[in-house]
């Protein structure tokens, strides 16, 4: 199985060209759209879409777990949707995610300011003034995104496989270079191994944000995924009932099948 990510600056073309890339090479596509419909057919709420490209505010970050919640929740769905094979995924922080694979090829676009702003101004009919502030926003909420959930910069090149500066490309030129190169014999196939990784990331996910929205304390509980259907929890906790609520709660994870509780009590526990 095999991966493309892409990653754009908005007036890149980068949507348009990643649904013709996935096209081309009969592809699944997931962008914003159909990793929300992914969420909610794998039980998530609803508001987990409302999670963009954004990096929380600053009260968010000190006053709020949810920002990790819907994080960790849209992490998860992507990883699921990757091990079922050959995907094309648009943004949302997939090529970093993925990036450790293989068997995933990373593609940004980009262009200069001024094309840009000429493409929103097409694209929206919107003034000149207005596709500037467009382009500001966007790239300043993927930057503040990236840096929330990866701590890197978005635009580090080693990022990528492929990048693309659709200034002087037309749409089918950069389709056909991200086709031939996905193709290529340098791109390896998944193997098995991958699929159980993308698995147990999918599930440590899960697990993850179960934990923030039981209100536990990252600095006192702790869980490994053991195998694709087992997690052990451990570290301590201040009574006997929320370490039953713990275990209960991520024992209704869908696909675990068994829980190892080996969380400690002590009446001194906290945060």
């Amino acid at each position: 199985m095999y991966f493309i990510t892409f990653t754009e600056m908005v007036g890149s073309k980068g949507e348009e060209i990643s649904k013709k890339v996935a096209a081309a090479l009969n592809y699944p596509y997931f962008g914003e759209k159909e990793l929300a419909e992914a969420a909610t057919k794998s039980g998530f709420l609803d508001d987990m879409k409302e999670l963009d490209e954004k990096g929380p505010t600053l009260l968010e970050r000190f006053f709020s777990e949810r920002p990790k919640i819907y994080l960790d929740r849209l992490q998860s769905v992507i990883y699921d949707e990757a091990r079922k094979g050959d995907r094309v995924f648009f943004g949302r922080g997939s090529h970093m995610l993925l990036n450790a694979f293989d068997c995933a090829f990373h593609v940004l676009m980009t262009g200069s300011e001024e094309k840009r702003i000429q493409m929103v101004m097409e694209q929206n009919q919107a003034g000149r003034e207005i596709a500037k502030k467009i382009i500001e926003r966007s790239d300043h909420d993927k930057r503040g995104f990236i840096r929330f959930a990866f701590d890197e910069d978005w635009l580090n090149p080693k990022l990528y496989d492929l990048i693309l500066n659709t200034d002087k490309l037309s749409v089918d030129s950069a389709v056909k270079l991200v086709v031939d190169a996905a193709r290529s014999d340098e791109i390896k196939a998944c193997g098995i191994d991958s699929v159980d990784l993308l698995g147990r990331l999918a599930l440590q996910q899960k697990a993850e944000s179960v934990l923030l929205e039981l209100g536990i304390g990252r600095s006192r509980v702790f869980m490994n995924v053991e195998d694709i259907n087992t997690i052990r929890i451990y570290g301590i906790t201040n009574s006997l009932e929320e370490k039953e609520r713990i275990e209960g709660s991520v024992s209704k994870i869908a696909g675990v099948k068994r829980v190892i509780n080996e969380i400690q009590f002590s009446q001194w526990a906290s945060g």
